[in-house]
């Protein structure tokens, strides 16, 4: 029973749970604000979390070698608390419990559904090294809100603010979450486009995404005037703050910064979903 515990918190911690569980929140939160019913918010709260559950050990799972190359001792599957195997059977377990989980949710709502995760999936098995790593995260951030609106009754189209700014939130946040990893990175040869552009442009990248983020919902979703004016403004007070801190050796204020707008732009996109509803 002892031993059965620990494998399945090593799981737990092996699956990305911070992203896993940001994302997941995420779409749930937007799903109760857009007005699903009791019922259509599970399903969309299930098929979103074994979506990432996949994503998240997969990514474990193939990274193994790599983890242990670079001395990744935090990593469960380093540090001998879970197998690979473990791993990779949790990981297929997950893709196929996703499946039915996604259609549920309606046909075409599943089917985006299911393209957003195999973007992740296409990361995680390759783009990740690529100077197209970014793609990945635009698709499938881009998506994800997008489900949440066709999965409504009557499958209406989504407002075409909507996945852009997914799109960029996601784009940023691909920047902003390799930046602690690059030289672990860079020292086994994933070569993703945060790698070629460097540590100092992918965080000027990861900023001016989200704050771009934050802009096209401040222009075109239905906010408060007020609101709509003072977000974008404070979301550029608190990158330029982050950034002149990030001045002195050793600082991660540039990253915080990035992390504070992403989640200004979080707020903002789940905020909006009552208008996505229509009157």
């Amino acid at each position: 029973m002892r031993r059965y515990g620990t494998t399945t918190i090593a799981l737990l911690r092996s699956c990305h749970p911070e992203p896993t569980a940001a994302v997941t929140l995420m779409i749930t939160a937007l799903a109760v604000t857009t007005g699903h019913s009791p019922t259509g918010v599970l399903l969309i709260a299930l098929a979103v979390l074994s979506g990432q559950l996949s994503i998240g050990w997969l990514n474990d799972s193939l990274d193994a070698e790599r983890d242990r190359a670079v001395g990744r001792t935090d990593k469960p599957v380093v540090a001998g608390d879970v197998s690979a195997r473990t791993v990779g059977i949790a990981t297929a377990v997950a893709a196929v419990a996703c499946v039915p989980l996604s259609l549920a949710c309606g046909l075409w709502a599943g089917l985006l559904h299911l393209v957003a995760v195999a973007a992740g999936w296409a990361y995680d098995l390759g783009l990740k090294s690529t100077a197209w790593s970014v793609a990945p995260y635009v698709v499938c951030f881009g998506l994800l809100p997008v489900v949440v609106v066709v999965a409504l009754p009557g499958s209406p189209v989504p407002p075409w603010w909507l996945p852009a700014a997914g799109a960029l939130v996601g784009a940023g946040a691909h920047f902003a979450n390799v930046l602690p990893d690059l030289d672990d990175d860079a020292a086994t040869g994933v070569r993703g486009l945060p790698h070629r552009l460097g540590a100092a442009r992918s965080r000027v990248a990861a900023a001016v995404l989200l704050l771009a983020a934050t802009v096209v919902l401040a222009v075109a979703a239905p906010i408060p005037r007020p609101l709509a004016l003072a977000v974008p403004v404070v979301a550029a007070l608190v990158l330029a703050g982050g950034f002149r801190a990030g001045r002195r050796p050793g600082s991660r204020a540039p990253f915080r910064a990035v992390l504070v707008v992403a989640g200004i732009a979080v707020v903002l996109l789940v905020a909006v979903g009552p208008a996505l509803v229509g009157p």
